[in-house]
């Protein structure tokens, strides 16, 4: 089980991206380290249950995150369980003494970056209304020297779509070759948006067929997750969305949600840390999540196309089976671009394109070999 701790509800922007409202509402020591608990209970099938620190800007809690991370190792100590824990934050509060926690404790972190200086600025502003490009990527840079398989997450907004391609390459040069595209669906997407990502998504496709061929690590979602879907057959719903069932949330008083969009809204509860989780009703909503979604019963894409998330519904709908047309829109852009670019790899017999789709054991493998050319770095 991954377990997700809303720490915070308060952040250190404002640019809107948060998905619950920005207030002072913080964790407490008692309610994380229940949380920790509940996850090691929840967590009991595997030897490395996950848990993630989320807010608002989780790094404003940065005591509580050493304490807790403290807590959850003294429980299992001996006992053959390893939690995995990961950050993901703005960036503004990681600072050398959280950098330096995080490697020695082996907390992943994702840095939330959407790109060159033009992108990033218009959404991503401090209190003052200033643009955070530049603190940011001065800790990314720190952070790629302890953890150089960090991810970055850019968020796509329409007013900064037509900078994606710049932007993917203006990060790889950083240093990152772990990037994560996610489109902000609440935007008001209009057709000729969808026009621009299949410009975009093209220009990017001819960079990772380059990269690839060269052998150089790129890892760029949503490509290499709809690559995958085929290759293993796998649906969305199986691969991907797993709300309320491997992995849920949890809210700053302790309650547990079905997963991150849910989070504040008491009517999508399904248990607490205290207690544990309503069985009743984590099992009624995934019963009601896995119904077809209404206009998705015929499509040909439907099985690697996330229309089964259902945070994402909630989020831009109201409704977890109530599909965004942005997103439809959107998956119908993508899938021939990532299915042709990987016949073409497939064709061209690139080798690191075999190892990362075909080998189970290539997550691994990469960051092993990340870590080895750290240390001879040094």
């Amino acid at each position: 089980m991954n377990v997700k701790l809303h720490i915070t509800e308060a952040c250190n922007m404002r640019c809107g991206y948060c998905y619950i409202a920005q207030k002072p509402a913080f964790m407490t020591k008692e309610t994380a380290f229940a949380a920790v608990d509940f996850a090691l209970r929840t967590g009991a099938d595997t030897r490395m249950p996950g848990i993630a620190f989320f807010g608002g800007e989780p790094l404003l809690m940065k005591e509580l995150i050493f304490e807790t991370v403290a807590y959850a190792h003294k429980k299992t100590a001996g006992t053959g369980q390893k939690v995995l824990f990961k950050i993901t934050t703005n960036g503004l509060l990681l600072d050398d003494e959280m950098l330096r926690f995080c490697g020695e404790q082996g907390v992943l972190v994702a840095l939330s970056v959407d790109g060159d200086r033009k992108a990033h600025d218009r959404h991503r502003l401090d209190r003052e209304g200033n643009g955070t490009h530049e603190r940011v990527i001065a800790a990314g840079r720190k952070l790629l020297v302890t953890q150089p398989s960090a991810p970055a997450m850019i968020t796509v907004n329409p007013d900064t779509l037509p900078f994606l391609y710049e932007s993917v390459l203006y990060l790889y040069n950083v240093g990152f070759r772990y990037l994560i595209c996610v489109v902000n669906y609440m935007s008001g997407w209009r057709e000729r948006d969808f026009r621009e990502f299949k410009k975009q998504y093209t220009l990017l496709a001819d960079f990772y067929y380059e990269q690839t061929m060269k052998e150089e690590k790129f890892y760029f979602s949503p490509f290499d997750v709809k690559i995958n879907s085929h290759i293993t057959n796998k649906s969305y719903c199986q691969d991907r969305c797993t709300v309320a069932q491997s992995q849920v949330s949890v809210g700053v008083d302790g309650t547990v949600y079905p997963c991150v969009q849910f989070v504040t809204d008491k009517a999508s509860a399904i248990g607490d840390v205290f207690s544990g989780i309503d069985q009743q009703k984590r099992g009624a909503f995934i019963h009601q999540n896995d119904a077809e979604k209404g206009g998705c019963e015929v499509c040909a894409i439907k099985r690697r196309c996330n229309h089964y998330c259902a945070c994402l519904n909630k989020r831009t709908t109201g409704d977890i089976n109530q599909v965004s047309p942005a997103l439809c829109a959107h998956e119908r852009v993508i899938m021939p671009i990532a299915d042709q670019l990987a016949a073409k790899l497939y064709r061209g017999k690139s080798a690191m394109f075999m190892q990362k789709q075909y080998n189970e054991f290539y997550p691994i493998i990469s960051m092993a070999e990340d870590n080895l050319d750290r240390m001879r770095s040094k």
